[in-house]
């Protein structure tokens, strides 16, 4: 917990990092909450295999960290149908991504972050010291991830961290 007797919030997406990184990344911010905000929880490809559901909630579970999945955190269908949209314009992939579109940002905006109650859900998570939300992205400024904890930074006055590859 930081001096004010808060939770640590860190932010971590699955590109760019093993399995063994990704975990190793976890203990050494002595995660011990893992809030995964994805709508649908599953990886295409074998690189990433350790970061679908069943796996993941395993080898958490092995390393004593808790797993809870907050889909009324994660962009709506048509929010991603818009970002992809963005990616394509630009030319970009997924994985290119560094930056989120405008239309997503305002849309996420209005959809979550509007209904947002940053005190309750930091409640929700407790007795939690050092939470971690999770999505894919390897930037944090390409996912949704980073729009939350900048919210609950503003709103709670905590200190956000990204664990990058």
């Amino acid at each position: 917990m930081d001096s004010a007797g808060s939770p640590r919030l860190y932010t971590i997406g699955a590109y760019g990092f093993d399995a063994e990184g990704f975990f190793a990344a976890l203990q050494e911010a002595e995660i011990d909450l893992f809030c995964d905000i994805r709508l649908r929880r599953g990886m295409r490809g074998a690189a990433y295999a350790f970061a679908n559901s069943q796996r993941l909630q395993a080898r958490l579970a092995e390393l004593g960290i808790r797993y809870l999945h907050r889909p009324d955190l994660a962009p709506s269908r048509d929010l991603r149908a818009r970002q992809e949209a963005a990616d394509e314009a630009a030319g970009i992939s997924k994985r290119q991504r560094t930056a989120l579109g405008e239309a997503f940002r305002a849309g996420y905006e209005s959809e979550v972050l509007a209904e947002l109650h940053s005190a309750t859900l930091l409640a929700e998570l407790q007795p939690a010291r050092h939470i971690v939300f999770f999505c894919v992205e390897g930037h944090p400024a390409a996912c949704h991830r980073s729009l939350l904890t900048a919210r609950l930074a503003q709103d709670l006055g905590v200190e956000v961290r990204h664990i990058e590859p």
